[in-house]
């Protein structure tokens, strides 16, 4: 059990390698891109606005009320904003691209490979990396990215609304505890972020569309299965990020 998910690991390692390399390689796929970029922002837009609002005013609350307790009001917009904008917005991102764009790409590689379409593309001397996965790869970082901000944008505005109108905030503290504490680096990790958890997304849907197994009913588990490691990744790199982030980039006024 431990060798095979070595072996798999080891696959979409390489994998990964390859996308990268992709990336540079000409002919660039525009119209497969625009069309998957297109397809990813439609089906996750919609479902990122409708998360971010009660995102952002759950955040906010709870450290509105955390705050209180600690006689700590006036930083209320500093936490909050900065909780949202490094660490809820990418994680919300990625799983928002990772659960709806994501499985949908895993679908539709999965249907390709077991309708030989990518072994008659191989036969064929076109690379299936290049042809389908790199798009696929670039258009859920491009999304992710982009959705980022907008999540960002959407819960600090949701978080700034509960904070003034729920909890008698003043509007005048909580812009100013977050000018006072924040830098333009905690928004560049978390577009950061958000760039990386869109290529984990994308790369880790199109491995599983690729190596379905068992027909038809294959392509549901690998589709299921693309969605929980992708999670699973993108915690973990977090983690490893933030802890970077901490460890190299001073906070402001230290």
């Amino acid at each position: 059990m431990i060798a095979a998910s070595l072996r798999a690991f080891g696959r979409l390692f390489v994998m990964g390698l390859e996308v990268i390399a992709g990336m540079f390689r000409l002919p660039f796929q525009g119209k497969e891109f625009a069309h998957q970029f297109w397809f990813v922002a439609s089906v996750s837009i919609l479902p990122a606005a409708l998360v971010s609002i009660p995102l952002g005013a759950v955040i906010t609350l709870q450290l509105g009320s955390l705050t209180a307790q600690i006689g700590a009001d006036s930083f209320n917009g500093a936490a909050s904003v900065l909780a949202i904008i490094q660490q809820a917005s990418p994680i919300v991102t990625a799983l928002i691209v990772a659960g709806a764009g994501g499985s949908a790409i895993c679908a539709d590689l999965g249907a390709r490979t077991i309708r030989e379409e990518i072994d008659a593309m191989q036969v064929l001397g076109v690379s299936p990396i290049h042809r389908l996965v790199v798009p696929r790869v670039l258009a859920s970082m491009l999304v992710a990215v982009l959705l980022n901000g907008m999540v960002s944008v959407v819960g600090v505005a949701g978080g700034y609304f509960f904070n003034v109108i729920v909890q008698d905030g003043t509007p005048g503290a909580f812009l100013a505890s977050f000018a006072a504490l924040a830098q333009l680096p905690d928004l560049w990790v978390g577009e950061l972020k958000a760039l990386i958890f869109g290529f984990l997304a994308g790369l880790v849907a199109s491995y599983r569309g690729l190596n379905p197994k068992g027909g038809p009913k294959g392509v549901g588990d690998v589709v299921n299965q693309s969605v929980v490691i992708t999670f699973l990744l993108l915690f973990f790199v977090n983690f490893v990020i933030s802890v970077l982030y901490l460890e190299l980039v001073p906070a402001k006024g230290a």
